[in-house]
């Protein structure tokens, strides 16, 4: 089967199984964040288009649910052979859509998609949906009609980290990616399509938030929503889906903190961290991006910071050796240069970077590498959101302190931690309020529950946490 191309200019929605003209609904401009020019437009799906998926999603629901599990995993498995065999397409169209470097699109953005999808095939081969003690069974029974509201900033992960439970529990789905970014979704749902999903079973209905959002999160016939984004938007689809009492999934904002005990390698963790932080420009909720280190090795945290800045290459992200594109689009961009100011008008060291594009770069939503030190934690700059390769260092005096500072904020959705004495770094883990923390960088695991404490939202996404998301729990008494 020959892969499709990357329509620029693709007015379709995908409901109940084909595509569907909307060439006369308001047409979503499309732009490139590296040319700042509008590349193509998308249609805005209107809440008729939300009914007509969500029909056809109950519809399909009622067949679909009784699917076997090797089914589903026959599904699934022809799913991910299609998002593995078109990764470099996927991979130029997230380069087009949100300005990821190429290089990192190819080695992050696609494989780790794609690994969502290999992880709910692991998960279902051994889920036990029935058991039983004594004269009771318990069963997990898919929740019904999911709505799915994606982000712009990891456009395909994000996508398949609902999708594949969702599938994987026998739910029926209507997905609502970000307008901003819009091109992954398009081609996922052809994926879909091509490996023979059920008409009905996935849908596709592009457009706005206060549109297409906000009529899935408040429909009758939606039994649950899970949601990507900021904060508030997160408040607002609680509040629309409230009325219905669905079951609300949120994985929101954070302020990440890296904390560096005393006994951390400095001189390997201090650049890991730097990276970590504006790892996809730093567009990432979970970006470790406030640096907390021992006061008495501030200097040397600060030089290993800007020596690790310096060596980030920022530029055309279709070359591959850039390693820093732009920022995805337009307000995001005037955001993080606001939040920048920000810093410098609350008195925090500027180290390296600062307002305005890099060097030779004439074009583009391009921010420098920041650094900013003698961070504390009133300042905005340590409390607020950026969502851009923005990093604060903050110096305490001892652990107490440390631990004081990294649940110092709205958010808890992730935390890294360093620290060379194993049994000391998982006490203070057990400190940290936060959804995830990682211990002196370890590698990915798709299986690990991801989500967040506090403001960071409700709910776990990956791996069998992922899965029981998309899942009712009936107690059947007398089996």
């Amino acid at each position: 089967m020959a892969a499709p191309n990357l329509n620029l200019n693709d007015a379709r929605l995908y409901i109940d199984g084909q595509w569907i003209d909307r060439s006369d609904a308001p047409q979503i401009a499309v732009v490139d964040p590296f040319t700042e020019q509008v590349v193509g437009h998308i249609a805005g799906g209107s809440a008729a288009d939300v009914d007509l998926a969500v029909t056809a999603a109950r519809r399909a629901f009622e067949t679909f649910s009784r699917s076997t599990v090797e089914e589903r995993l026959d599904l699934l498995g022809r799913i991910l052979a299609l998002l593995e065999e078109r990764s470099e397409l996927f991979a130029q169209a997230i380069v087009t859509e949100m300005g990821a470097a190429i290089g990192f699109a190819r080695a992050s953005h696609v494989p780790y998609g794609t690994a969502h999808v290999r992880v709910q095939m692991e998960v279902l081969q051994r889920y036990n949906f029935l058991s039983s003690e004594g004269g009771t069974a318990m069963a997990k029974e898919h929740i019904g009609v999911c709505a799915l509201i994606t982000p712009w900033n990891w456009p395909l992960y994000q996508i398949t980290a609902k999708v594949a439970p969702a599938i994987a529990a026998g739910c029926t789905v209507v997905l609502k990616p970000s307008e901003l970014s819009p091109y992954s979704a398009q081609l996922f749902a052809q994926v879909m399509h091509d490996a023979g999903v059920p008409a009905g079973v996935f849908n596709l209905v592009g457009g706005t938030g206060e549109v297409v959002g906000a009529a899935l999160a408040s429909h009758p016939e939606v039994d649950m929503i899970s949601i990507t984004g900021s904060t508030r938007a997160g408040v607002l689809v609680a509040q629309a889906a409230a009325v219905t009492v669905k079951r609300v999934v949120q994985e929101l904002g954070g302020k990440s903190p890296n904390v560096f005990l005393d006994d951390a390698d400095f001189e390997n963790g201090v650049a890991k961290g730097v990276l970590a932080g504006m790892r996809n420009v730093g567009q990432s909720c979970s970006a470790p991006t406030r640096m907390l280190v021992p006061a008495s090795r501030l200097a040397e945290v600060e030089a290993l910071a800007v020596a690790a800045a310096a060596s980030i290459d920022v530029g055309d992200p279709h070359d591959e050796k850039t390693t820093m594109g732009p920022i995805a689009n337009a307000a995001q961009y005037a955001r993080v240069q606001a939040m920048i100011a920000v810093g410098i008008d609350e008195g925090a060291k500027l180290l390296c970077g600062g307002p305005g594009l890099p060097t030779g770069l004439e074009h583009g939503f391009f921010v420098q590498p920041t650094v900013f030190s003698n961070v504390t934690p009133g300042m905005r700059i340590a409390q607020e959101e950026i969502f851009g390769p923005v990093l604060v260092i903050m110096p305490y005096q001892d652990e107490a302190e440390a631990i004081a500072m990294a649940n110092d904020t709205i958010y808890g959705l992730g935390a890294h931690l360093q620290s060379s004495n194993p049994e000391r770094a998982r006490r203070v883990a057990g400190r940290i309020r936060a959804g995830q923390v990682h211990i002196n960088y370890p590698t990915w695991n798709g299986h690990a529950p991801f989500g967040g404490y506090k403001r960071s939202g409700n709910g776990r996404e990956y791996g069998v946490y992922g899965l029981e998301e998309y899942l009712e729990t009936k107690a059947i008494i007398g089996y």
